[in-house]
């Protein structure tokens, strides 16, 4: 028995989804994801096969999610800030066969649903209609309750993430039991089954997303944000006894900098974790949300490929600034140097995880991708860490170009690769720099053609046209010559060190 056929059974009137005004009991919920994935079965979907879903937070979209999971398919969450040319890419590249689709979005996906070859339906979740698509509502309608035979675990996904080489890569995230994640989220504090899960960021991020499917493993209800406002989540916060929730760095910045009359006006002592990872986090803000909230902050180092690998608790939270904490139950980590050696307490070098029951299943259809992660049984997404004489570690670098801004991951060979096919550039060499609120913004070192004149709004103009907005420059500088070594490759980080410098890390 699945667990939402389980909750079903033990607590049917609990609620299970809530969102505003509109929420399911288990008994509901699981009679609606029955139906959902019945119907979904008479389109043909099948096991194994990947289902997009591109629509803002709701209840329909974890519906969505749990039905297609009860089938045995794959979801796979689109960003809402991509390009018509980036969405396309995904759904190509995907083999998508099914895409949910809200209704914001309906304009880009009219233009770009021929582009997927493999693409046999589009069902609609909002109040609009189109010819060429079914209706959630008429799925819903048409398809059996009776009981589906849905995976036992939590059942996979596959996210994709930024590519080095320029283009998105699908990170599988295959299904895991859920005991297996257990010692990590009873180390977050959060698997209390009477808990009641606050979704805050976008359900495309694999960090919420995750949180609100392992709350639903565990029997929690789910409250669902359509889209964060600071102080809705703190209005849904003290209406629902919110006890749990993940916000990025710039999530939890965004409360703590409400006026304190705001802030003062909502209870919010039924909090007992609140989860923050994907970017550094400001001690100025650890320091604000543990004074207002008390002891319940508790930070993760991770990322879409290894899941959950360090955990800092309330308790060293203060007492160890910069570290992102121990290695999560369970968790094996090791500071590696360029030849594989281990290196001692205080010396940076790449972060490894032992290769364990994660979720990580390679990356799709890139198998040279997903073989630049290991190094024997060690894994690396490319951060460089020191560990100190506790266990505790600090990331201080990137190994690899990306960067993090608002909790988001930007690779800048993609914006690179843009930037080339401007007329006016000869190279280019994008980085991030530091920014007191997204942690970094994305900066474009741009090399002219000789006799050729680009101005700064220019190159970010022509970014904005061929990419998501989040991932064009904010600033641009240009150069007569880039530094290069005896290869003649580019030295990225002589151009990069001057932003970073009199700081302790480089992240």
């Amino acid at each position: 028995m699945d667990a939402i056929a389980r909750y079903a059974e033990l607590h049917p009137a609990a609620p299970a989804v809530i969102e505003g005004e509109r929420r399911l009991s288990w008994h509901e919920y699981h009679l609606a994801r029955n139906r959902l994935a019945h119907a979904l079965g008479d389109l043909d979907l099948a096991a194994g096969e990947h289902v997009v879903l591109y629509a803002h937070n709701s209840l329909d979209v974890l519906l969505a999610s749990a039905a297609v999971r009860a089938v045995g398919a794959l979801p796979v969450p689109m960003n809402h800030r991509l390009t018509a040319d980036e969405v396309a890419y995904i759904l190509d590249d995907s083999d998508a066969v099914a895409l949910f689709a809200g209704d914001a979005f309906l304009p880009i996906v009219e233009r770009v649903r021929a582009q997927a070859p493999r693409l046999r339906h589009v069902v609609l979740l909002g109040a609009e209609r189109r010819p060429w698509a079914r209706h959630v509502d008429e799925l819903l309608a048409a398809g059996s309750p009776a009981p589906v035979a849905a995976p036992a675990g939590l059942g996979g996904s596959m996210v994709y993430t930024a590519g080095t080489t320029g283009k998105p890569k699908g990170a599988r995230r295959r299904a895991t039991d859920p005991a297996a994640m257990l010692p990590r989220l009873t180390a977050l504090h959060c698997v209390d089954p009477h808990d009641v899960h606050l979704v805050a960021g976008p359900l495309y991020h694999s960090a919420p997303g995750a949180f609100a499917l392992y709350a639903h493993a565990l029997g929690q209800t789910v409250v669902v944000l359509r889209k964060f406002d600071a102080e809705d989540a703190l209005r849904a916060i003290e209406r629902h006894r919110c006890t749990t929730t993940f916000m990025a760095p710039t999530l939890l910045k965004r409360l703590v900098d409400l006026p304190a009359a705001v802030r003062g006006r909502y209870d919010v002592s039924s909090m007992r974790s609140i989860v923050v990872a994907a970017a550094p986090c400001p001690m100025r803000v650890k320091e604000a949300v543990l004074a207002w909230f008390g002891p319940v902050l508790y930070e993760f180092y991770g990322s879409t490929e290894l899941g959950v690998n360090t955990v800092l608790g309330p308790d060293d939270m203060l007492r160890k600034p910069q570290s992102c904490g121990r290695a999560a139950p369970g968790v094996e980590l090791a500071i590696l140097d360029d030849a594989g050696r281990p290196l001692p307490s205080g010396r940076p070098g790449e972060l490894h995880v032992r290769r364990y029951d994660g979720v990580f299943d390679g990356y799709y259809k890139n198998a040279a991708a997903t073989q630049e992660t290991a190094r024997g049984e060690w894994l690396s997404v490319g951060d460089v860490a020191w560990m100190d004489d506790e266990g505790f570690v600090y990331i201080c670098d990137r190994k690899r170009d990306m960067i993090i801004s608002g909790g988001v991951n930007i690779y800048p060979a993609e914006i690179e690769d843009v930037l080339h096919r401007h007329p006016a550039i000869e190279d280019a060499a994008v980085f991030g720099v530091p920014d007191a609120e997204w942690g970094e913004r994305v900066h474009a070192a741009v090399q002219p053609r000789p006799g050729a004149a680009v101005t700064a709004a220019e190159v970010m103009e022509f970014c904005r046209r061929h990419l998501a907005d989040y991932k064009a420059p904010r600033e641009v500088s240009f150069h007569a010559d880039f530094p290069r070594d005896t290869a003649g490759k580019l030295v990225k980080r002589v151009l990069r060190e001057p932003h970073w410098a009199g700081r302790a890390t480089r992240v």
